[in-house]
């Protein structure tokens, strides 16, 4: 039984399909990379699972039917988005947008503090900036906090929609490894990205979008080159 599937899940801006029927599956502690060009139907398909767009089909959480529009039902089941952009408040500081991330919890609590300490072991960047405000920091570090708050509210599993977007090859570099640290101690992770060889060096698995729909599933250990996964991006 998968930890998170989904069934004919599809989903329309408008009139456009943007995303066609798509099942795909994520075993538990598993690391699953969805690759694709532009305009392919990456980011469609995590707001479509996160019910963040109008959309048909299931999405199942440990074989349980979830509900097609209500992102705070998955939330709280451990479903939780890195959306693409980071989605981190601005005008709040660093310590209040990790405590936003736990907002189930309370923030005086152990487990809050125990979540916390998690958190800034993993990005000691964040702890020296707890009084910062969030927008004043580097997009690197805004990156790092916008996953430091998912992880605050403990995620069965994580879905990060295009991390890399702007960063330097270094920070990028950074976080995916943490990422990867992430799901060796057991957190699953579907990971959304357009840098397929940084993708496929932490995924278990990748699927492989293009134009809406699901072209491929590989394994990313039997890759050859990149030079065939670029010709899957042009399938129609």
């Amino acid at each position: 039984m998968a930890l998170l599937a989904t069934v004919a899940l599809s989903a329309c801006y408008g009139h456009v399909e943007a995303l066609k029927p798509t099942d795909i599956r994520v075993e538990d502690g598993e690391f699953v990379a969805v690759l694709g060009p532009n305009g392919a139907g990456k980011s469609t398909l995590m707001r479509a699972i996160m019910g963040l767009v109008p959309n048909r089909g299931a999405v199942h959480f440990h074989d349980e039917a979830l509900p097609r529009r209500d992102p705070a039902a998955l939330a709280s089941r451990g479903v939780i988005l890195v959306p693409e952009g980071r989605g981190i408040f601005g005008p709040m500081s660093v310590a209040e947008n990790l405590e936003l991330g736990a907002y189930l919890v309370g923030r005086h609590t152990a487990e809050f503090e125990s979540r916390l300490a998690r958190v800034l072991a993993l990005f000691p960047r964040l702890r020296e900036r707890l009084s910062q405000t969030a927008g004043s920091m580097s997009g690197g570090e805004q990156q790092m906090l916008a996953v430091g708050r998912a992880l605050m509210a403990n995620p069965r599993i994580l879905l990060l929609d295009e991390p890399s977007l702007g960063l330097a090859p270094r920070v990028t570099a950074e976080i995916l490894e943490t990422l990867g640290e992430l799901n060796r101690q057991g957190l699953s992770v579907i990971l959304v990205e357009q840098k397929a060889p940084l993708a496929l060096r932490l995924a278990n698995r990748a699927y492989l979008l293009s134009l809406g729909k699901i072209v491929a599933e590989i394994n990313p250990r039997e890759v050859q080159s990149y030079d065939e996964i670029a010709r899957y991006y042009f399938a129609t």
